[in-house]
């Protein structure tokens, strides 16, 4: 669990490169979720659930302008 951090561009440490992780958002915040091998950034609104191969794909969260940010992983 982390609340109201920034998340640097990382691979997961504990995963397994053949298994996915549950990432969710939850808060009043507006932030965005970087995918920095595919290149895509996504809405990352309150309630969001993603599925991501997070120990083979590095993935962050930068500053985000209002708001809080309670993420679960």
């Amino acid at each position: 669990i982390s609340v109201n951090q920034e998340a640097p561009p990382h691979p997961d440490q504990v995963s397994a490169p053949s298994l996915l992780d549950l990432v969710v958002s939850l808060g009043t915040h507006d932030a965005q979720f970087h995918i920095s091998e595919l290149g895509t950034i996504f809405c990352y609104q309150p309630g969001t659930m993603t599925y991501l191969a997070g120990k083979v794909l590095t993935h962050s969260v930068p500053k985000w302008g209002k708001g809080e940010r309670i993420a679960l992983a």
